[in-house]
Formats: C-alpha cells, sequence, structure tokens
C-alpha cells in the first residue's frame, strides 16, 4: 500500500490554516504556542485524501499491532516521515500490542530504529516482560550502544521490582555493564554489593570518575567521602570532573577542596561564555 506523508499533509493544513486566519495572527509565537491544538485538529478533520477520514480514523482501522508494526517499518525503511498518530494507535490497543511488540524488539535482525521504538512503545504499556532482555544486554554491553541505553532507561522506570534482577545481574556484567547497572542501582541505599562495586570501579576507572562520582553522591553512603576528596585533591584533575566531585562530596555532607583551574582549556572555555 502506498506510504501517506501525513507530515506533509499537516504542512498543507497549516498552510490553509494560516491563510485563512491571518489577520488574528499576532506573532509567530502564537502560532507556536497552537500548534498542539491545531495539529489535534488536523488529526480530527475529515480529509479528502484519505477519502472522507479523520487522519485519527486512518489508523483506527487497523485494529492488529502487527499490521501497525509493519507498516511502522514500511515507513522507516522508505525515507517517509513515521507518523506520530501510527505510533499513538499502536500504544492505544494496549497489552494487545505486546507481543507484537516483543517480536520485533528481541529479533536482533531487525532495524534497530525499529527496536528502539518498541522499547519506547513497551515503556509507555508499562510492560515488564523485556526486563529480562535489557538486563542481558547491560551484563555484555559496549561503552556505545544506542539500544542498550534505551533499554536502560526503561528499567530505570521499572523501578524498585527490577533490583533483585539487577543486583543479580551485577555479578557477572563486564565493567562498562556494572556502570550502567550501578546508574539505576544507586538510586536504591541499602545493598552493599552496590557501593562495593561503584568504589572498585571509581579506582580503577578514573577516566569515569564524573560519572562514577555523581552515583556515588546519589547512593548518599557517606563512606565514599575520604576516596572523593582525595582524588578532588590530586593533581592534573580536570575542571569539569572537579565540578561532579565537589558536587558529590558536598551531597555526603563533606568539605570540596578549593582548587584553581585557571591553566585547564575546559575551564577557560567555560569562564568564556559568561
Amino acid at each position: 500500500m502506498p506510504l501517506i506523508d501525513f507530515d506533509e499533509r499537516f504542512t498543507e493544513f497549516l498552510h490553509a490554516w494560516l491563510e485563512e486566519n491571518q489577520d488574528d495572527i499576532q506573532s509567530i509565537e502564537q502560532v507556536e504556542r497552537m500548534m498542539p491544538a491545531l495539529y489535534d485538529r488536523f488529526a480530527a478533520t475529515p480529509a479528502s485524501w484519505l477519502d472522507g477520514l479523520t487522519p485519527i480514523g486512518y489508523f483506527e482501522a487497523f485494529d492488529r499491532a502487527e499490521r501497525l508494526l509493519a507498516l511502522m517499518e514500511s515507513y522507516l525503511t522508505s525515507g517517509v516521515p513515521l507518523p506520530d498518530l501510527l505510533l499513538m494507535r499502536i500504544a492505544q490497543l494496549g497489552m494487545a500490542a505486546e507481543n507484537a511488540l516483543m517480536d520485533i524488539l528481541l529479533d536482533a535482525g531487525r532495524d534497530q530504529q525499529s527496536r528502539m521504538i518498541c522499547i519506547r512503545l513497551l515503556q509507555d504499556l508499562g510492560s515488564t516482560r523485556p526486563m529480562p532482555a535489557y538486563i542481558a544486554w547491560q551484563q555484555e554491553r559496549e561503552e556505545h550502544d544506542d539500544l542498550a541505553d534505551f533499554a536502560l532507561e526503561s528499567l530505570e522506570e521499572m523501578g524498585e521490582m527490577a533490583v533483585p534482577y539487577l543486583l543479580e545481574a551485577l555479578e557477572e556484567a563486564n565493567d562498562i555493564g556494572k556502570e550502567a547497572l550501578l546508574s539505576v542501582l544507586s538510586r536504591y541505599p541499602g545493598h552493599p554489593q552496590v557501593f562495593e562495586e561503584l568504589m572498585r570501579l571509581f579506582d580503577a576507572l578514573p577516566e569515569r570518575q564524573a560519572i562514577l562520582a555523581a552515583y556515588l553522591g546519589r547512593l548518599g553512603d557517606e563512606r565514599a567521602l575520604p576516596a572523593l576528596i582525595e582524588r578532588a585533591n590530586e593533581d592534573g584533575l580536570k575542571y569539569l570532573d572537579y565540578i561532579e566531585l565537589r558536587c558529590a562530596i558536598e551531597t555526603l555532607g563533606g568539605d570540596a577542596p578549593e582548587r584553581s583551574f585557571d591553566q585547564d582549556p575546559e575551564y577557560d572555555a567555560l569562564m568564556g561564555l559568561d
């Protein structure tokens, strides 16, 4: 079936509306504020190019997630903009869409963008079914991994129910995976292995000290203060790393050392923004 460019059609609708209402328009900012309402009006307006259906009605005619997802993948491979209304319709199906979303999500041969959209949609549905896959992706992840990053956001959204599984996965994860898992676990104090692993990584990965310091501050364990203060005193410390270290130290109730960074290019660049 031919793919309809709903973005282009909305642009046509908007131009017609602007021409019709030009005497009432005072500024571009006014139009920008009205844009969500204008899009809703477009979506609910019968269109000749849809044989009298509204854009919303066009997608509501699809009652199976498999058909909608096949259409989504067609859009993604065609270069025609993916309609928001299509994704809204998939989400509207609720848990009836879960199986079809999981099929794409777990298929490593599928386009990555399709799989990342499925992560978002499953999150919108409140599904916890992909949690084992999301955790497994963290355990052996590489530093730059968009799919794993999307999955990590969903794990964070799942909240405390995911914590026991994250703690179990922590033992087998590589260091990059541990850091990812700890970004979530640092929100839940009271688990000794979280503090121990954070301190181990803080010592082993000085190039990651800024983000790890932030996690230590968030965890709220004052035992981290001596190591944070010692690192904040080190020669050669970069200004941006110092800022994160200082923030963590102060969050934990400590006093950060005063430092001068006049010779640090990062400091000069930031001060030049003032």
